[in-house]
């Protein structure tokens, strides 16, 4: 499964931002779908999850309330509404495919990355 992220740019804080990332098969819907980020000089970190069916979600603390993932399978797309944005969002975020459940969230189970894609936030 090939991952292609996009909807990265500069915002302001408080701003908004929607990245999507589209699937190159059909089987993207099996998967559990992640983002991560990872910001200059820190570890990459898990932000969001949905389950396959989308009936469930995860988020990493500091986003719950301001970050909604969702996703579409008839498209083949995952996408990440991040609202309120801060300066400490500030991080390229990745999309992710794996089999786990949604609350294993260690990129190591991470079974397909997508490439990346810029979020800053200027304060």
């Amino acid at each position: 499964v090939q991952l292609q992220a996009s909807g990265g740019g500069l915002v302001q804080a408080g701003g908004s931002l929607r990245l999507s990332c589209t699937a190159s098969r059909r089987t993207f819907s099996l998967y559990t779908m992640d983002w991560f980020r990872q910001a200059p000089g820190k570890e990459r970190e898990f932000v969001a999850a949905i389950t396959w069916s989308g009936d469930s979600t995860n988020y990493l603390d500091s986003v719950k309330g301001r970050f909604t993932i969702s996703r579409d399978n008839a498209k083949s797309t995952v996408n990440l509404q991040m609202n309120n944005l801060k300066s400490e969002d500030t991080a390229v975020y990745y999309c992710a495919a794996h089999a786990g459940l949604i609350y294993d969230t260690d990129p190591s189970g991470v079974l397909y990355w997508g490439q990346g894609t810029l979020v800053t936030v200027s304060s």
